[in-house]
Order: structure tokens, then C-alpha cells, then sequence
């Protein structure tokens, strides 16, 4: 077997290289030629090196635990805090959802429920209060309630169940989207409470969805079922209505009927806008708002 330990007669840098392959540290080998460059230049002291090449390796293995956890957590799409255009959502409280941020519910294992009609950015602040619980080093999952309930059927049809109900009890923060906007399978509202139960004052989770609380009895196909969730999920809770038009629906608001664009409370966009996709010009709007 090879030894980890450098070769005593090689140069002191190609000796301290060696260590670093030893010790793992991809990222201060890549960097300490440059740091000693600098150090020969008068620029930095040894000890200045030193920690340069320490915290250079540790922002590396930091990155790296960040994007090992967001693919694990199934956070495909990384969406953050800042790149939401609160301007355009004005009945959303900023503090509120930036206190959020310091994951406080996550620690007190409360439901986050996001309210509102499609493209309010529901999504996008279920998915970066995600990433900032990843940053946190909270274990984090990302799943639409239609992909959850049908690893559930799957499970219950392979004897699996109680496995994957823990599967899904083991993150620290539980992100279920899209409540409501596809019919649930018969079955599917009673799978759903069964994983909820579980998780009910032991982890956190957050909710979006398009439709209120009175109609979650039609979501999930029984009055009976959609009160046992809601008794659970409205127990320790932050409710956060969204009452705004839809981003996506904006970009292209001059393409709509008026019925459509009135109904949604949609602005055509302004003419630079609709220069800029190569349109003619419209009259009124406001600029779109950023992405």
C-alpha cells in the first residue's frame, strides 16, 4: 500500500501538495501556488497563507455540502430570498417572511402555509426558505403533493408504507407544493394524513397551495379527511395569504383576453417591454417585474 506521507527528498511545496492530496483538500491545491506567489511578493505572511488556503478549502467543502443537500433534497431549482420581486406582491409582508428566514418554525417543527392564486412566486419562497434551512445544515425535502401521495400508493401496494412514511419524517423541513392543483387519487387524502400524523410537532414543514382551507375537502375527496389534516396542520401554524397577480402570466399579459387579464388582475406590460419582445407597442402598463 502506498503511504499517504510525502516523499522527504521532494521540495517542500510538492511535499506540502502531497499532504494536501492526503488530507483531502482538492480545493487549497488548486490555490496554493498562487497564495505562495503572494507570499513571495511580500503581500501576505506565512500566516495569512495559512488560513487563505483554510478558509479557501472550507468555502469549497461548504459549496459542495450546499449542492449535495439540494439534489438530495430534490431542490432542483435554486430560488433565493433576494431574487424575489416583493415589490410586486405588495399584500405580502416582507419582515414576515424575511423573519422566516431565521427558521425559527423549523426549530419549533410549525407548518408554513403559502397561500395564493398561480404564479404569486408561492414556490419560489417555499423553495429558498429551503435553501436557507440547507445553509443552516437542516435536512431539507422537495416534493408537489401529487408526487408525495403517489409514493405513498406505491408504497401501501408494496407493503412499504410504514418505511416510506419515516422516509419522509426524517428531513428536518418537509416543502409539499402544488396542494390543490391536481385531483388527488382516491386514497390519496388518507396516505397524506397517515405521513402528517407522523410528522405532526416533530418536524416542520411548508405548504403551498392555490385553493383555501374551506375547499380541501374537495381536494382530498372527504370533509372527514381534509378536517383531520387541518386540525393537525392548522395546530402550531403561520398562515401567509399571497393576494396578487401571476409573474408568469404578466410577461405575456398583452397576448390575453381581457376577461383573462381582468379575472387575474393582469397589467399589460409596458411598450419597452413589448419592443424588446420584437411586438408592437401597447399602450398603459407598468414595467414587468423581475424574475
Amino acid at each position: 500500500m502506498n503511504s499517504l506521507l510525502p516523499d522527504p527528498t521532494a521540495s517542500l511545496l510538492d511535499r506540502i501538495k502531497i499532504s494536501m492530496v492526503g488530507l483531502k483538500m482538492p480545493r487549497a491545491i488548486e490555490v496554493v501556488d498562487s497564495c505562495v506567489s503572494r507570499l513571495d511578493r511580500g503581500e501576505i505572511t506565512g500566516l495569512e497563507l495559512v488560513e487563505q488556503l483554510l478558509l479557501e478549502e472550507l468555502t469549497f467543502r461548504e459549496d459542495r455540502r450546499i449542492r449535495t443537500a439540494l439534489r438530495m433534497g430534490r431542490l432542483n431549482t435554486v430560488k433565493t430570498l433576494t431574487g424575489y420581486d416583493f415589490s410586486f406582491q405588495p399584500s405580502l409582508d416582507k419582515a414576515r417572511i424575511l423573519s422566516l428566514a431565521e427558521l425559527n418554525f423549523v426549530a419549533r417543527c410549525e407548518v408554513v402555509h403559502l397561500l395564493g392564486p398561480p404564479g404569486t412566486g408561492k414556490s419560489h419562497l417555499a423553495s429558498a426558505l429551503g435553501l436557507e434551512a440547507v445553509k443552516a445544515g437542516k435536512s431539507v425535502s422537495f416534493i408537489t403533493l401529487a408526487d408525495l401521495i403517489g409514493a405513498l400508493a406505491k408504497a401501501e401496494r408494496e407493503g412499504s408504507l410504514r418505511e416510506r412514511i419515516r422516509f419522509y419524517c426524517r428531513p428536518s423541513l418537509l416543502i409539499v407544493d402544488e396542494i390543490g392543483y391536481l385531483p388527488v387519487i382516491p386514497g390519496g387524502g388518507n396516505l397524506f394524513f397517515q405521513l402528517v400524523n407522523a410528522r405532526y410537532e416533530k418536524g416542520a414543514m411548508i405548504l403551498t397551495s392555490n385553493r383555501g382551507f374551506a375547499e380541501w375537502g374537495e381536494i382530498f375527496g372527504s370533509p372527514v379527511v381534509a378536517t383531520a389534516l387541518l386540525d393537525r396542520l392548522l395546530h402550531h401554524a403561520i398562515v401567509i395569504q399571497i393576494d396578487g397577480s401571476s409573474y408568469r402570466l404578466r410577461r405575456h399579459a398583452d397576448l390575453l383576453p381581457e376577461h383573462v387579464r381582468s379575472t387575474a388582475r393582469i397589467t399589460p406590460p409596458a411598450p419597452t417591454e413589448a419592443r424588446r419582445r420584437g411586438r408592437p407597442p401597447k399602450d398603459g402598463g407598468v414595467p414587468m417585474p423581475g424574475s
